[in-house]
Parts: structure tokens; sequence; C-alpha cells
């Protein structure tokens, strides 16, 4: 056991697990009145989520030694499944909050798109590794993809859910530009996108959106309507100034500040810890993101490569556009932070993304500890085709080079 555990990624083992462990302390501590409120048990949230988390570390363990290059053999049946999953959503959801977003089964809230992001990161990746011959060629090694994920994101986007539709897009635009295409494929489809976004605007503009926008730029001209929760926000934020006024100190937590435990649950952190509890946790989720780049750029396997960098992007995205709604960078979307928000779709997904991260991260620990071959006239013909994006010449990748 000891061997096995010796050959994790250490810092992706623990920081997660810690991420998620101090997640469930201050859910508790933000979420015991409104639980009491609501009539259950101040305990009810902290119970709810212990089980998804205890389910999360299964799940990370298991996909932790499950060959991350196996799932480029199950990824049809993954990409199906999502898409029957999503539909299922828009015809059986449960409401909530002006949209659909969750099936309720066994008693529990499942939320699809969480997962689907994962399956969106392993539908590319495995597209894009094996289309790398042939890269260059628009309609045969770029398109294809392009368009299946797009219905995926669109399942996703009439929920309505524009948060993680955004989220969706900025991971396969991440995992496009770094796959290896043309410039020109690049500014194509650039140019559609801002075409098609133009055209779809008038039908987006709502009531409730152009609320969001309000309260986001100018929540003071609206202090107890759509500005109401950046304030309280901001209230928390600046009343922990550096160290906090203590754990379960509080005070927006009673019933001020709306979504304590879910979408504000950083600005709780800075209420009782101060800015240095919300450092602990930036750098803590920057680590994860700058490990997986970092393990991304030494995987020698295209898939592994492209896999962790959609990881490392949907954290790294993710827990940005958290942030940014909290402090009125961005408009409110509903979106968890990573491992810290009430949410056990979210909790659990994230885990199981973070044991494929640690695959591919133990492949790249044995890649790293064999021996070096001698380069010989027998095996230089054999290495010049090793099927390692990141070395190969650029004519030969579209021209693209990423480098961290």
């Amino acid at each position: 056991m000891m061997q096995k555990l010796r050959s994790f990624d250490f810092i992706l083992l623990v920081t997660p697990i810690l991420l998620a462990s101090f997640g469930l302390l201050m859910i508790y501590s933000a979420s015991m009145v409104t639980a009491v409120v609501a009539g259950f048990e101040s305990t009810h949230y902290l119970v709810r989520q212990a089980v998804s988390f205890v389910l999360g570390l299964v799940g990370f363990f298991l996909c932790s030694f499950f060959p991350y290059r196996h799932y480029q053999k199950i990824v049809k049946v993954l990409v199906l499944g999502s898409i029957l999953l999503l539909i299922g959503v828009l015809l059986y959801g449960v409401a909530e909050n002006n949209s659909v977003r969750s099936i309720h089964i066994l008693g529990m809230n499942f939320q699809p798109a969480e997962f689907v992001k994962l399956v969106i990161i392993i539908y590319l990746a495995s597209v894009y590794s094996k289309k790398q011959s042939y890269i260059n060629d628009f309609s045969k090694g770029v398109l294809p993809p392009l368009m299946l994920t797009c219905i995926m994101l669109a399942l996703i986007f009439f929920q309505p859910d524009i948060g993680t539709s955004a989220i969706v897009f900025l991971i396969a635009t991440t995992i496009f530009l770094c796959s290896g295409i043309r410039m020109k494929h690049v500014l194509v489809l650039l140019a559609v996108g801002v075409t098609l976004l133009a055209v779809a605007i008038p039908s987006m503009v709502t009531e409730v959106r152009i609320g969001r926008f309000i309260g986001a730029y100018q929540p003071f001209t609206q202090p107890d309507g759509s500005g109401q929760h950046l304030i309280q926000s901001y209230l928390a934020i600046g009343g922990g100034g550096f160290t906090g006024e203590g754990l379960g100190q509080s005070i927006q937590k009673l019933g001020y500040l709306w979504g304590a435990h879910t979408d504000f649950i950083m600005a709780i952190i800075a209420e009782e810890l101060g800015f240095i509890g919300v450092f602990i946790v930036i750098g803590l989720l920057s680590t994860i993101v700058l490990r997986g780049l970092y393990i991304a750029r030494k995987c020698e396997n295209s898939f592994g490569s492209l896999l962790a960098i959609g990881i490392s992007a949907m954290i790294g995205i993710q827990s940005a556009i958290n942030l940014g709604a909290i402090s009125g960078l961005l408009p409110i979307t509903g979106v968890p932070l990573p491992f810290l928000s009430y949410g056990g779709s979210s909790l659990l997904a994230m885990m199981v993304s973070m044991g494929i991260l640690n695959n591919v991260a133990r492949e790249v620990k044995k890649q790293d500890l064999r021996p070096v071959p001698v380069r010989t006239p027998e095996n230089t013909e054999e290495q010049a085709d090793d099927n390692r994006v990141w070395n190969r010449p650029s004519s030969q990748r579209g021209g693209r080079t990423w480098n961290m």
C-alpha cells in the first residue's frame, strides 16, 4: 500500500483532499442557520456533502489507478450517455432558481452538466490526439469534434445554465488552441463565433439577465433588488479584514447573504478567516492548476497531455468565474467554487477529475524514472516517429507550440 501511495503525485493527492475537507468545515459553518430555518438539523447540509465527499474519495482513488488511456476506448459511450442525460434534464429535470439543471435520483438532485464538463475534456483530448497527423485539415481534423461539442453546449445552455455553458466553451477553446491547429483556422472560428453570438444576443436578453448585469456593475442602484447579493458579499468580505471575525462568527450567513454555503462560500471564508484564509484557498487552487499544467508539459502522450490541460483549465476557469461573481467583476451565474461550495455533483466530478489527473501524473513519474535510451542508428527512426505533440516540428502541428 505504501508503495502505491508513493506512486502518487503528492501535490495532486493532498491538495484536493485538503480543500474538500476544509470545504466541509466551511459548509457547516455557513449553512447551520439556513438548515435550521428550513426545518432541518443544523448538520443537514454537512452530512449530505460528507456523503458526496466519501463517494468522491472512492472515485478519486479508483480513477487514480485506472489507466487514463482506456478512456479513449469508451469515449463514444461517455459522449452518448452525456447527451442522453442532458436531454433527460430538459424533459424530466427538477426546476430550481428559474432553471432546470438536475434530475432527482434516490432522494438527491444529480446535475449531469457537472460530469459533462469532464466528458467533453476526455472527448476533445481523445479526438485531437488522434487527429494530429491531419490536424491542418479543417474539414476532417478540426470541425467534426467542434460540432458535437456545440450540441452538448447547446443542451446545457437551454436548461438554461449560462455559467456552465461559459465554462464548457472556455475549456473547449483551451484544448482547441493547445491541440496544434493553424492560426487561420482559429481566426475563422472566432469570426463565426462572434457572428453567432451577435445573432443570439437579442433572444438571450431577459429582465432577469439584465438585472444580473445591473447587480454586478451597479449594485447600489438597486440595493434591495438585483444588487442585494453583491452588496452583502461586499459586507462579508470587507468585514473580515486581514484575520477575520473568527471561525463560525459570520454575520452575513444569518439570512443576509443568499447562497452563503453555495455560490458565496468564499465571502463567508473572507468574513470568518479574513485575507489569510482567502489567500490560502486561492493558493491551493492555483497550486492544482499550475501542477496540472506542469504534468501536461511533461507528459509524452498527447492524449494525457491534453487531458491534463483540460482538467487544469476547468478548475482554473470555474474558480475565476466564481471569484469574479462574488467580487463584482462578473455577473452572478450560479457557478460553484471547486471543492468548497455545497453541491454533491460538483464535488464528486471534481474528485474524479483529480483522480484522472493523478493517473496522468503517475505515468509521468514512471516516465521520468525509466532509463534514458542510448541514441543509436537503429533506434533513431523509431524515436522520430514518437507521437509527442509538444516536441513535433511546428510545420506538422499547424505552426503552433504550447509552452508553459
